[in-house]
């Protein structure tokens, strides 16, 4: 069977005819129709060390080919033990820009295993990219287990376009358009190549994965390069981007507005809720919403029904005098309320959805992202990549990453991520979001399938923008979206990993087993990173069993205790 042509598929159920009218149009495609792939076929390498210097690509300098042993590759600090593989590197698009100067090419590695499952991934990377990460291959949960590397994968990583991890790229409009979407699709065809010199043959299977920006990124190639990929990973994704960005400058004006004054006069916004008031109001919401799942087990399983039954005004108490932890101030409650609900012009336009109440909020990389990112990620994003024109780099540089947020308009500046000039002649809002999110036909028709998971506790990136993308999918494709698509929500962790957590997990295999085998995920286990884990996960809970699991479940089911059995145990769970 030619598993890459659909028309070919279950011919006994619908002619070649019927199935490509059915599978052409944008409504609703029976299960039984959609082609099911081929599973990859493993081979051995053939080459590696003289691959620089005797395989020519197109518009690609490979810079060094090299047998590396099995051996400890640690990577955040953690250790994985990797196969033997054919370490690449090279440098795509090499050019001199006309707008700023700089030199830009776009960096890659790829490894690639002695023993190769067939497959290729494309790991893509997070933040403002600008530096090839390590090809491993880790692009499932926090400090994963059986990152692809080790599971056969040969992997591809890049820094998307441009050198350094800082937003100044942005004065350059074909560096813009790289971060964007096109880098990955100038590298994916290059790769397939570069894989087939190195076994004498080309991927069976080709999937892209990453977290954050890099699940942004596979949301983007979900869309925009469908024929390209039979499985896409989106882990925490921030596909509205544009939009999350401004809104944490927006952000950072509400804190301010309760915050003290720093040393220089500007106001401390890590000053406008503690750690203390975070934690307080993380019990608060385990108090009223720990039990909606059926367990008191200190975690919020079922977060949309808490929305209702936590109440930010009532069931965290008032100050009446100085705030010491243990309560909030009107102020402080009024803040946050807004926050939560999220940004509005002065018209009282929403601009970015608004997110959920979840014990998670608790969490350290929850505060760096209402707190930080906003004055040294964000602020720069905006003025170089999410706005046209972009800022100039005296006028930025002439001032402070806190101040442009305070002076940032969401009347005047925020429209400016939807703006062309003859120079740049797409939009921020264009080159960064997926064309049509809800309308993934071209995927599907193919046989291809996506596993996105969103942690509820996310600082950055809206988990309710995530879930409505989801509804909107299904609504696209007349309730059957789940055919192809599935969305697992992570009760408690922040972005892509940390807080209250089981956040350890492997959602690769599943996509694989789905892809290939055609088993559709219906639950995928987490694991809390207690003692003894290779990345222990200090913000556990002390009540929490160091190996409690759980089963991350397919929005929008929830997972309920059974009535009986261990409730550190995932097996006690299921979801309904």
């Amino acid at each position: 069977m030619n598993t890459r042509n659909p028309l070919r598929t279950r011919p006994a159920v619908l002619g070649a005819a019927a199935l490509a009218a059915l599978l052409a149009g944008c409504g609703t495609v029976p299960r039984s129709a959609l082609p099911q792939l081929a599973a990859a076929t493993p081979a051995t390498l053939k080459t590696c060390a003289d691959l620089a210097g005797s395989l020519a690509l197109p518009d690609t300098r490979l810079t060094s080919s090299e047998l590396v042993a099995a051996g400890p590759i640690t990577l955040q600090n953690v250790t994985t033990q990797a196969p033997a593989h054919c370490l690449v590197k090279g440098r795509m698009k090499e050019r001199t820009s006309s707008v700023d100067g700089a030199t830009y090419a776009i960096g890659f590695e790829i490894r690639m295993p002695v023993a190769w499952n067939g497959r290729f991934l494309h790991q893509v990377n997070g933040g403002l990219d600008g530096s090839v990460v390590t090809a491993l291959g880790s692009v499932s949960g926090a400090a994963p287990v059986a990152p692809a590397l080790v599971q056969g994968f040969a992997v591809l990583s890049s820094d998307a376009g441009h050198g350094a991890p800082t937003p100044f790229f942005g004065l350059d409009p074909q560096a813009r358009l790289d971060y964007g979407y096109q880098a990955v699709g100038t590298l994916t065809p290059m790769a397939k190549d570069l894989i087939r010199g190195a076994y004498g043959k080309a991927p069976d299977r080709s999937y892209i994965a990453g977290c954050s920006n890099g699940g942004r990124h596979a949301m983007v190639a979900a869309s925009r390069y469908a024929d390209q990929y039979d499985g896409v990973l989106a882990g925490n994704p921030g596909f509205s981007l544009p939009k999350a960005a401004t809104a944490q400058l927006w952000k950072a004006q509400q804190y301010a507005s309760v915050a003290t004054p720093g040393a220089n006069g500007q106001p401390d916004l890590a000053s406008a809720i503690s750690p203390a008031e975070f934690k307080l109001i993380g019990r608060k919401i385990v108090e009223r919403c720990d039990a909606l799942d059926g367990a008191t087990d200190g975690q919020v399983n079922d977060v949309k029904a808490c929305q209702a039954t936590f109440q930010l005004q009532t069931d965290v108490p008032s100050c009446t005098g100085a705030r010491d932890g243990s309560c909030l101030s009107p102020a402080q409650k009024t803040v946050l309320s807004r926050i939560f609900a999220g940004p509005k012009n002065s018209q009282g336009e929403a601009l970015y959805t608004g997110t959920w109440f979840d014990p998670g909020i608790a969490g350290s990389n929850f505060a760096f992202w209402h707190f930080n990112a906003p004055t040294t990620r964000d602020a720069g994003a905006v003025a170089f990549l999410f706005t046209t024109p972009p800022a100039t780099l005296e006028a930025f540089k002439a001032t402070t990453g806190l101040q442009y947020a305070m002076d940032f308009s969401m009347d005047k500046d925020y429209p400016k991520m939807f703006a062309t000039t003859a120079q740049y002649a797409e939009s921020p809002w264009s080159y960064m979001t997926p064309p049509n999110p809800a309308d993934l036909g071209a995927l599907r028709n193919r046989g291809a399938k996506m596993i996105v998971f969103h942690g509820v506790a996310d600082g950055v990136f809206s988990p309710v923008d995530t879930a409505h993308w989801m509804d909107r999918l299904q609504a696209r494709h007349g309730g059957q979206a789940d055919a192809f698509a599935r969305l697992f929500l992570v009760p408690g962790m922040n972005h892509c990993s940390g807080g209250p957590a089981t956040d350890q997990f492997d959602m690769l295999a599943p996509l694989v087993a789905w892809v290939e085998q055609g088993q559709a995920p219906d639950s995928v286990t987490a694991r809390a990173r207690g003692a003894g884990s290779n990345l222990v996960n200090a913000e556990l809970p002390s009540s929490w069993s160091a190996n409690r699991t759980r089963p991350l479940c397919v929005y929008p089911k929830v997972a309920r205790y059974n009535g009986s059995g261990d409730v550190e145990s995932a097996s006690s769970f299921s979801c309904k």
